[in-house]
């Protein structure tokens, strides 16, 4: 099953410092056929102004992996990490037993980014912070893992039987990826793609389940990015 949920029909909140979309119920966007997809319960498609960005807040028992588009976000914690991502690179924070953390974009420009919660396999574990550069073109027309639950696999690590991938595919170039028709897999591409012949545009959600094998050929250049979750 390959579920296209276009853009347009995203939950959606202008704060002006902040246009948020949100592929799955979140804050005042509440839809029930939108609650997350298998262990994934978050994904936010957020712009953020420059020099402006989230005050301390807490979180806890959630694994939180931010994707930065463009621009850059600088993260802060009561552990006493700080850490600047920029666009292209990933940060995780397994928010274990309770963690007060703030993101500031700090640029002049505005910084795009994904946030994505995948529900925690360790309840009440210590949290922990991380960061890793990921140069897009390691990535050209291939899968890269950029987060997992297993630890030593050369990616960053959280708390949950989860992969997160990215990719950037040329304009008539494709990609084929092993899946398991057991999980729960979900695709956020930035510009037109198909996957197994079903077309989805720029910044769509694509939950798929039930598929063995994806093909994702590009219409144009783009970036991808891939939840595999239970």
């Amino acid at each position: 099953m390959i579920d296209i949920r276009p853009f347009a029909s995203l939950g959606h909140a202008n704060h002006g410092w902040l246009d948020a979309r949100h592929h799955f119920s979140f804050a005042n966007y509440y839809d029930p056929g939108r609650m997350g997809w298998g262990k994934i319960r978050v994904w936010n498609d957020d712009k953020i102004a420059g020099k402006s960005g989230f005050p301390p807040h807490p979180h806890r028992d959630m694994e939180i992996v931010t994707y930065v588009r463009t621009g850059a976000i600088t993260h802060q914690d009561s552990m006493g990490n700080k850490g600047r991502t920029g666009a292209g690179d990933v940060q995780v924070m397994s928010a274990g037993t309770g963690v007060t953390h703030a993101e500031y974009n700090l640029e002049d420009e505005d910084t795009t980014l994904f946030q994505i919660w995948i529900e925690t396999d360790r309840p009440g574990a210590a949290p922990s912070w991380g960061a890793m550069p990921f140069p897009r073109e390691a990535r050209d027309g291939a899968f890269q893992l950029l987060a997992s639950g297993k630890e030593g696999d050369g990616a960053l690590t959280i708390n949950a039987d989860a992969r997160i991938m990215g990719a950037t595919l040329k304009g008539g170039s494709e990609i084929t990826l092993v899946a398991d028709p057991a999980r729960h897999l979900y695709l956020v591409p930035s510009a037109p793609v198909r996957i197994n012949g079903v077309a989805a545009q720029a910044r769509d959600g694509v939950a798929i389940t039930g598929e063995t094998s994806l093909v994702i050929t590009g219409d144009e250049d783009a970036e991808l990015v891939l939840v595999d979750a239970r």
